[in-house]
């Protein structure tokens, strides 16, 4: 292994490999961190926090104990903007948090709002005046992973509807998400109507 290690070849192309593969891991957890401080995330970010800097330094060392390798800096430069790449990627699998989606449409809301409803979201409808004339606009609070079945319900039921997606870093709402009708009722509710 120390023979490895010590080898002009493992100086030239491993030792950039390795600094690439820890800026990778480093800057994603970077972003990551910096993604849940915004989100609120107060227990996670710091030991992402954590894991960052030892990484870093890792790397750091590694770039400035071999400055005559020119693909070192290439490689730490590559790492970066993978890991950047990288950890934005992750998040959005991820869908942490929560998003508004406001719905402005010409169209009567008033389907869309009501199968919002039947599925369990709060929804908040008003009449309001657009440049052309009368809107509707409806809002509502979602879990950040589920926009994807919102917006194809948006599309069917007002498909020339505006809809904008803003994050949310709190609800004060006690019942978000709101329950759905059989959630509401009570376990003795439940099995009295499977009994029957």
């Amino acid at each position: 292994m120390a023979t490895i290690l010590s080898s002009e070849w493992f100086g030239l192309y491993g030792v950039p490999l390795l600094i690439c593969l820890a800026r990778i891991t480093d800057v994603t957890i970077g972003t990551l961190r910096i993604i849940f401080v915004a989100k609120g995330l107060r227990r996670v970010a710091p030991v992402l926090g954590f894991f960052e800097i030892i990484i870093w330094l890792t790397a750091l060392t590694q770039v400035m104990g071999n400055l005559t390798n020119p693909v070192n800096f290439f490689a730490y430069a590559l790492g970066f903007s993978l890991g950047n790449y990288l950890g934005i990627y992750i998040e959005n699998r991820l869908a942490l948090g929560m998003v508004v989606i406001r719905i402005i449409t010409k169209r009567d809301s008033h389907a869309l709002a009501t199968k919002l409803r039947e599925i369990g979201h709060s929804v908040t409808s008003l009449d309001a005046e657009g440049n052309d004339g009368p809107v509707n606009v409806v809002f509502t609070v979602v879990k950040r992973s589920q926009t994807k079945k919102i917006i194809p319900l948006i599309q069917h039921y007002n498909p020339r509807a505006v809809y904008s997606i803003e994050d949310v870093r709190h609800v004060s709402d006690p019942n978000f998400p709101m329950k759905t009708p059989l959630a509401r009722k009570g376990i003795a509710e439940r099995l009295r109507g499977v009994a029957k």
